[in-house]
């Protein structure tokens, strides 16, 4: 799952991008209200977790923003305010979840996991297919009529990309820009590191679906029947 967490204190943000990383979360990290936008407009994410209290553009308007754009990804406002005024308008305004600073890290990682869970009600496939093959996003499970077997987070976000491309080419760039974050180390040697993964898996499924190379360019879903 990829999150984009919106904080302004370096310290607190470096400590909230460990302890997600360290959740299995794909993190990028903005430090304003413009670079979240940015960010926003850019990639498409899971979480966005926004402090209100932002510099250049605050987390109220940056949300009131996104959410004029059709953004439906699920927001929790992070703010040192915590009346109930605030709460009410970044409530109205499109939040899906508030907590007030100072927090227990556990109670962040509870609420983002309720967020996750109510995810369809966002994101309307539930369930992706190409072929013989079936990739259920909420378990990360992939599955054919014969087997099923789960899936990392990486492998997960690669398979997503492929099967939504429905045989179409997804180049190397787009593949490393959804499945790492900004600070990752990406290269094309990491992306066939996880692809070779995911043939393995395919493989042991028995499905018909291969996953096929066009070099230096990227990966695409071919059905392959006997």
């Amino acid at each position: 799952m990829k999150l984009l967490l919106v904080e302004d204190s370096l310290q607190l943000n470096k400590a909230l991008t460990t302890v997600l990383k360290r959740n299995s979360f794909v993190v990028d990290s903005a430090f304003d209200g413009e670079e979240a936008l940015l960010f926003i407009d850019q990639y498409k994410y899971d979480i966005i977790i926004l402090d209100i209290m932002l510099p250049k553009v605050n987390g109220l308007e940056v949300l009131k923003i996104a959410r004029s754009k059709k953004i439906n990804t699920p927001i929790i406002m992070l703010t040192a305010k915590s009346t109930t005024e605030d709460k009410i308008v970044g409530l109205d305004l499109g939040a899906d979840d508030y907590l007030p600073k100072p927090f227990n890290v556990d109670e962040l990682l509870a609420r983002i996991r309720a967020l996750l869970r109510r995810k369809p009600a966002y994101d309307e496939v539930e369930t992706l297919s190409f072929g013989d093959l079936e990739l259920d996003i909420n378990t990360l499970m992939l599955s054919t009529k014969e087997d099923k077997v789960p899936l990392m987070n990486k492998e997960m976000q690669i398979m997503t990309l492929l099967m939504k491309a429905k045989g179409n080419v997804v180049s190397l760039e787009t593949i490393s820009k959804n499945a790492w974050d900004i600070e990752s180390y990406s290269t094309s040697e990491n992306v066939w590191v996880f692809i070779s993964y995911l043939r393995k898996k395919i493989e042991k499924i028995k499905s018909s679906v291969k996953i096929k190379s066009i070099r230096y360019q990227g990966y695409y879903l071919e059905c392959q029947n006997d």
